[in-house]
This record gives structure tokens, C-alpha cells and sequence, in this order.
């Protein structure tokens, strides 16, 4: 069977009817006119046979495709309504076509050696291969849009070795036109916010917050005026604006434009105003694209303002939030938290407070504020967390010594066994479920309250009964220290609490000299009142000579890359502690303004990064999977080495300083 429908597909003799006809010219032009008439008689009866011959060739492959498909039978006898080829899988070849097709495609019936790629140009036969019958990618042909089907035909002779398919091509083009422009027109709901408005009128006579005001919505006016979308202001510092998904496209290409412009307006004392956006796309209805506009809000918010965030069905996605965050928080929420955190901790029949991974002396420090808290109420309270590996072992080592924080600390299996229905978990310096110290524990307790100061990221822990998220803070331990400042008694407060809390701030502020405000030094002063050792406090930072040695050695490993940026990039596996202090001891260095360390962990490579200039270190990380705050951040790459990490980075480094 194979041998003989290679006969059936051999070419033609049109090339050898031009090249006899070639002959008989040439005999005619050297005046053999007998010798030209016999050439052209033979040429027209060779060309009669091969007619004949033809028609016979496509009759018996027609009966061969019909023996080897009976679900085309009906096709090929009665015609098919759509335009239908026959092609070989070897090279796209069309061995065959109807009328319909031909006039599609606007090749000739008589023609040889046809293929797919003359009428599709780079069609592929691989969804055929894989046993697909429609093809992914929808062709257009002379202007019209069509959907590709198919499907093979198998041969019954197991040792043919020719494989066809069937194509069929259904005319979609007015459907994919409303498909497009149904696309185009989808609604998007933005929600455009002042967020430093209060800080921006405060103080201002009315008729400067009126100046300002109109300064304001003109430039805003002005962004959204090409949009031909629908602008209404309805608070004192938030817009409402429609438009069309079609302009969606403009905006994410000049950055959102409007973050920039609106920071040449400046109140009389010189505070520049700063914008959110949050953009809901892809929803069912208009109030489900308000909502996602409204989370997108939120979540910028919550990342420092400054940004567009943009929210679909599944994801968020961000622009901007590359300025340094400025303090923009009261007492007042510090108070009203503090209430309703001890009126939670009443509520609870035991309370469990956890941190993330790796747990350093700000995730021990806030949680043992949260101790005295629950101590003071009579609330049984534990510590989750991994003695074995974390980062705030000289803390531990002074609590060993302390008989009030004997069977403080479990693992997350056992506070998993311990929880009931009223159990309450209290979250500190992560909002992230997936760098928890025990995820399967946040999964099953029903209350959870998160005291965070890190940026949130899109996958954050939703669905709380308290949230205290201040990315301005310096620190989960300053947060907590404002807490206990309503919630408990000085003398409450034991001085070994107050020194892990210093010791939480001074770790995360780099020793007050990143991220410090106001708040920042009146909470390491109430903490000193309560007890806290200065002295005691920096013992907790001593490291031993192997892990300094160590320390400077990451250090001399690295390279300089934009001229202010320190990458050390190790092949070797390090401790997180020490990576850490490695990175800052970069920034001493002269010039040096982020640094980043990284280095492999078993299956996994961790990067340690910081910044005390323009570069935001969480949006550089993000990228990959990290998360931080603009002058700390760090991540935590799986399935990776080291060099192929080390490449991402710094296309990352790349986008962000060029974008």
C-alpha cells in the first residue's frame, strides 16, 4: 500500500511537455518542419495521456484516503462545506484540496509541490502531532480569519511509513472582529488617590487647599483626557476613572506617567503630592472591576503609596513604588490596635505567635513583646519556632537562662496539635503565607492577626481579624513596641523583652542609620525606660573570629557592576547571618550604594540584599520571587544555581534602573 501511494503522489510532466515544446521550437527555427510537426503531434498525445493518467491518479487517491478515514467518506463524496486540504506531515505539502479551498487560498488545482507555508506562512503541523484537532493559533488568509481543524489519517498498513492529514478552515472573521472589539471595549475601573493628601493641606488656610486642589485635578484632567474615558472625583482626595481596555495598553508603556507629573505640584512648605492608582481589568461586572480597583488601592497603600497597581481575576501586577517610603503614621492607630489586639487575646483560649523562616532578632524580639501582652492577660501563650535554624541564636541563648520562657517555644507540629477553634495566631515581620514558619498551621487556625512592617506582596495573607501593616516602620519590633506602650504597664515589661525589642530595631535600622523616623527613636526610648541594656543590646551582634573572617571574605568576592552596585556571588553555601552582615558591611565601602550577596543553599539560592541610595532592593527582587522593603530585601530561588540566579539579578538590576 505505501509503495504504491508514493506512485500516486510522484510529480507530474509539465516540465517535460515545456521542455518537448522547447525542442520543436528550436526544430522549427532551424527549419526542420517536418522533425517540429512530429515533436508538437507527440507533445499534444503525451499531454492528452497524462490528463487521462492524472484524472486516474486522483481517483485512486481519493479511494485510498476514503479506505483509510471512513469519517471523511461523506466529505469527499458529497463536497465539504468549508475549505478542505490533504497535506503531508512530513513537509506541509498539499497533496490535495477542494474548490473551496483553492479559491481561498488562492492557489491553482494544476500547480506541484504546493505547500501550507505558501498560503500560512510558518505553519506548523505539531498540534497534528500531538493529537490535537484544532489548531492554537487562528490564520489569516487574503484578509479574511480563519479557524484551522484537522485531524491524521491513518493508514491500516502498519508498514506505511507516509502520514497525511485532513485540514478544514472555517471562516471566522466577523466573529473574531466582535471577539476583538468586545475585547478592546472592556471597562476598566481605576480609583485614583491622593495618599499624602492630609499631610499635603495640613495647616494650609482654605484658600491654598483650594489652590492646591485645582492644581491637582488639572493635572490629572490632563492625563486622562486622551483616554475618552469618564473622570468623577468622589472624596476629597479620590478619582473614579472609566475607560477602555484598549488605551490599558499606553499607560503600562510610559509607566503611568502621572506619578511622575504629579510630583512637580508642591504645597507651600514644599511636600511634593504623590499618587496611588488602582486599576481593575477582567472583571464580570463594573462593581467587580471596582473591587479589584479598590484592592489594587490597598495594596498599594500598603507597598508606600507612590505606584499603580493593577488587579485581573488572578493577579496583581505593579508599576512604580520605586521612591522611599516617608513616615506617614499616627498614634492614634497605634492605640485603637493596641485595644482591639487585648480585647482578641481575651477572646482566645490560647495564643500562638509566629514569624517567618529563619527567624532573626526582629521576628523573636516583636513576638516576645506579644508575650508580655498575653502574660498580662493570663493568656497561655507560645513561640513558634525553629530552635535549630534561625537567625537569633545569642538571643536564645540569654532566654535559656530565664525561668518564664521554659516551654515557651514549639515546633509548628505541635502547635498544630495543641490549636482548637478559639486559637489565635499572631503573625510578625512577614505577610507572606509562604515564608511562615509553619504554613500548615496558618492554614488551619481561623483568627489571624499579621504585624508587619515589609512591603506586601501579592501573595499576602488575606482574610485576617487584625492587620497592622506599616511599611514605614523600620521594624515588626518598633510596631509592637508602640503597642505595648497602650497595652501594658512599664513595669510590665521585662528588661529582657525590652532588649530583644531594641535588638529587633537596631537590626533592622542597621543601628539607626537606614530607615529611622520620629517613631523609630520614641520607641527605642520607651524601650530603654523599660529596661533595655544598650550594652547588652550590641553583645547580641557579637560575632566570633572564624564567622568574621568569613564575613570579610564574601566581602573581598565582590564586583562592582554600574559603578555603585556590590554583587558577591559565592559558590559556596553561607549562613543568612552572616550574608546579611556581609551586605552591609558592604555599604561602608566608599561609593558603594546596594549591595547584594548570594549564595547556595542545598536545592536553592539565597540572595541577602541592601540599599542606601535610589535603588529599591524589594522592587529589584520581586521579580524573583523576593520581598522586602526598599533599603532591606531578600529572596529565596529554588531549582536554580548560583550563575543562573546571578543572571537574573541583574537583568532585574537592568530593568529597574532603565525602565
Amino acid at each position: 500500500m505505501n509503495k504504491k501511494l508514493s506512485r500516486l503522489l510522484e510529480p507530474g510532466m509539465g516540465l517535460y511537455f515545456v521542455t518537448l515544446l522547447l525542442f520543436a521550437a528550436a526544430a522549427f527555427a532551424f527549419r526542420q518542419y517536418y522533425l517540429a510537426g512530429i515533436e508538437v503531434l507527440l507533445t499534444v498525445l503525451l499531454f492528452i495521456y497524462n490528463r487521462i493518467a492524472s484524472g486516474r491518479r486522483k481517483k485512486a487517491l481519493m479511494t485510498y484516503i476514503e479506505s483509510t478515514t471512513a469519517s471523511l467518506g461523506t466529505a469527499f463524496k458529497t463536497g465539504s462545506p468549508f475549505p478542505m486540504a490533504v497535506i503531508k506531515m512530513s513537509d506541509s505539502e498539499i497533496v490535495w484540496g477542494n474548490e473551496s479551498f483553492y479559491q481561498v487560498s488562492g492557489l491553482r488545482d494544476s500547480f506541484l509541490h504546493q505547500k501550507m507555508e505558501d498560503v500560512v506562512p510558518r505553519f506548523s503541523t505539531r498540534w497534528l502531532a500531538e493529537g490535537r484537532t484544532e489548531c492554537p493559533q487562528d490564520v489569516e488568509i487574503q484578509g479574511r480569519r480563519y479557524r484551522v481543524y484537522g485531524n491524521l489519517i491513518r493508514s491500516e498498513d502498519e508498514h506505511a511509513s507516509l502520514l497525511l492529514a485532513t485540514l478544514y478552515l472555517a471562516d471566522m472573521t466577523e466573529m473574531f472582529n466582535v471577539r476583538d472589539e468586545y475585547i478592546r471595549t472592556r471597562p476598566i475601573v481605576t480609583v485614583i488617590l491622593v495618599d499624602n493628601y492630609d499631610e499635603l493641606t495640613n495647616n494650609l488656610p482654605d484658600s491654598a487647599i483650594s489652590s492646591l486642589d485645582a492644581r491637582i485635578n488639572d493635572r490629572i484632567s490632563d492625563w486622562c483626557k486622551d483616554l475618552g474615558g469618564l473622570l468623577r472625583k468622589y472624596e476629597r482626595n479620590r478619582y473614579l476613572l472609566v475607560f477602555e481596555a484598549k488605551d490599558l495598553g499606553r499607560l503600562q508603556e510610559n509607566k503611568f506617567s502621572i506619578l511622575d507629573e504629579i510630583r512637580t505640584i508642591t504645597n507651600p512648605s514644599g511636600v511634593a503630592a504623590t499618587v496611588s492608582l488602582g486599576i481593575g481589568k477582567d472583571g464580570g461586572s463594573f462593581e467587580e472591576n471596582f473591587n479589584f480597583a479598590s484592592l489594587s488601592i490597598e495594596m498599594a497603600l500598603s507597598r508606600g503609596g507612590d505606584q499603580a497597581v493593577i488587579k485581573d481575576r488572578y493577579n496583581f501586577t505593579f508599576f512604580g513604588g520605586r521612591t522611599k517610603e516617608t513616615e506617614r503614621r499616627t498614634k492614634v492607630k497605634a492605640r485603637v490596635i493596641a485595644s482591639s489586639l487585648t480585647e482578641l487575646v481575651n477572646q482566645s483560649s490560647m495564643v500562638f505567635v509566629m514569624g517567618h523562616r529563619m527567624a532573626d532578632l526582629d521576628a523573636l524580639g516583636s513576638a516576645m513583646g506579644l508575650v508580655c501582652i498575653c502574660r498580662k492577660l493570663g493568656k497561655t501563650v507560645r513561640i513558634v519556632l525553629d530552635q535549630e535554624n534561625n537567625a537569633a541564636k545569642s538571643l536564645l541563648q540569654k532566654l535559656a537562662e530565664l525561668p518564664e520562657y521554659d516551654n515557651l517555644f514549639v515546633s509548628g507540629e505541635d502547635a498544630l496539635l495543641a490549636a482548637d477553634s478559639r486559637t489565635l495566631l499572631i503573625v510578625v515581620d512577614t505577610n507572606r503565607p509562604d515564608q511562615v514558619e509553619s504554613k500548615a498551621l496558618l492554614e488551619s487556625v481561623n483568627r489571624v492577626a499579621v504585624i508587619d512592617h515589609h512591603r506586601r506582596a501579592a501573595d499576602y495573607i488575606e482574610q485576617v481579624v487584625l492587620n497592622l501593616h506599616e511599611p514605614f516602620a523600620s521594624s515588626a519590633s518598633e510596631l509592637v513596641s508602640e503597642i505595648l506602650q497602650y497595652a501594658v504597664e512599664p513595669k510590665d515589661i521585662q528588661p529582657m523583652e525590652a532588649q530583644a525589642l531594641l535588638a529587633g530595631i537596631v537590626l533592622d535600622t542597621k543601628k539607626f542609620s537606614v530607615r529611622t523616623g520620629s517613631r523609630t527613636f520614641e520607641a527605642a526610648a520607651f524601650l530603654r525606660r523599660a529596661g533595655a541594656d544598650t550594652v547588652d543590646v550590641m553583645k547580641l551582634f557579637q560575632n566570633d573570629l572564624d564567622a568574621t573572617v568569613s564575613r570579610y571574605q564574601i566581602v573581598q568576592a565582590a564586583r562592582l557592576y554600574r559603578n555603585e552596585i556590590a554583587i558577591s556571588a559565592l559558590h559556596y553555601t553561607a549562613t543568612r547571618t552572616l550574608a546579611a552582615q556581609a551586605a552591609d558591611e558592604l555599604l561602608n565601602i566608599k561609593g558603594i550604594m546596594t549591595s547584594f550577596v548570594l549564595f547556595p543553599d542545598g536545592d536553592r539560592v539565597i540572595i541577602s540584599a541592601r540599599s542606601i541610595g535610589e535603588a529599591n532592593v524589594q522592587v529589584i527582587l520581586e521579580p524573583l520571587g523576593g520581598g522586602g522593603n526598599a533599603a532591606t530585601a531578600g529572596a529565596q530561588i529554588p531549582g536554580k544555581t548560583v550563575m543562573e540566579v546571578l543572571k537574573e539579578l541583574v537583568a532585574s538590576i537592568d530593568k529597574f534602573y532603565e525602565g
